[in-house]
């Protein structure tokens, strides 16, 4: 069984160094599209994949660009995503629980 690198942010099941940097692509986009902090950015990744298993770059999750699983992540069912999309009624998705495992970074 594959299993999180030691010292790494993500809870995912992947030592592909490829997969870590894909993960978090997926959280700089919500730092940067969204205005979150990175440790909130990295606990919604953590906790959307984190009791999964990935392999090596590319794996089947990659078909789809980070900013896709970004989008997904932050407001929860996207309507139509598109970078145009008229955002003002989606509701964004609660960050996860302060006491879940699922935030890895310190200073939230």
């Amino acid at each position: 069984m594959t299993r999180r690198p030691p010292g790494s942010v993500f809870l995912m099941a992947t030592d592909d160094p490829e997969m870590q940097e894909y993960f978090r692509e997926i959280a700089d986009f919500m730092v940067e599209e969204f205005a979150i902090g990175f440790p909130e950015a990295v606990a919604r990744v953590n906790e959307a994949f984190r009791d999964q298993e990935f392999g090596p770059y590319p794996d089947i999750i990659c078909h789809e660009l980070p900013e896709h699983w970004a989008y997904g992540l932050y407001y929860g069912d996207v309507p139509y995503w598109d970078e145009g999309a008229d955002r003002s009624s989606w509701t964004v998705r609660p960050a996860p629980d302060p006491a879940s495992p699922s935030w890895t970074v310190p200073d939230r």
